[in-house]
């Protein structure tokens, strides 16, 4: 049996969809900076997926736990070169990474290495995000 994901854990994860669909409804009204700052966000969220797994290395001893580290940086270096890009190619790139991100965890969860609440959770979330960050790149296009 698996354990349940906390509730706090829950609310925290859906309550970062908030600055997706705030900040993708600006960019659909025009609002200037709204693109950017969805891409800073989205550059924000996807380093801290990455980061979610060193966590879980860190947690205990596992032959996974050098892959699972180097995995954990390739979100925030996808990230930063994101933030590199024009802005409706670099929310492109994050909407993206976003899925990949949980397509990878997906693969892992399959292996015992991250906990299936977790990935219910996270591509519920994930789904989200790539939505609004999806729509910040197509209204950016212009």
């Amino acid at each position: 049996m698996t354990p349940t994901l906390p509730l706090p854990a829950a609310l925290l994860g859906a309550a970062g969809l908030l600055p997706f669909l705030g900040l993708a409804a600006l960019a659909g009204f025009g609002v200037p900076q709204a693109a950017p700052a969805l891409a800073a966000y989205g550059a924000t969220i996807l380093a801290f997926l990455g980061a979610v797994h060193w966590g879980l290395a860190l947690a205990g001893p596992s032959p996974a736990n050098v892959a699972r580290l180097g995995l954990g940086v390739v979100p925030s270096l996808i990230g930063f070169a994101a933030l590199l890009l024009p802005v409706r190619q670099g929310l492109a790139v994050l909407a993206v990474a976003t899925l990949a991100t949980a397509a990878v965890e997906t693969l892992a969860a399959r292996r015992g290495l991250v906990p299936w609440d977790y990935l219910k959770l996270r591509w519920l979330l994930s789904a989200g995000a790539a939505c609004c960050l999806g729509i910040g790149a197509w209204v950016a296009m212009g």
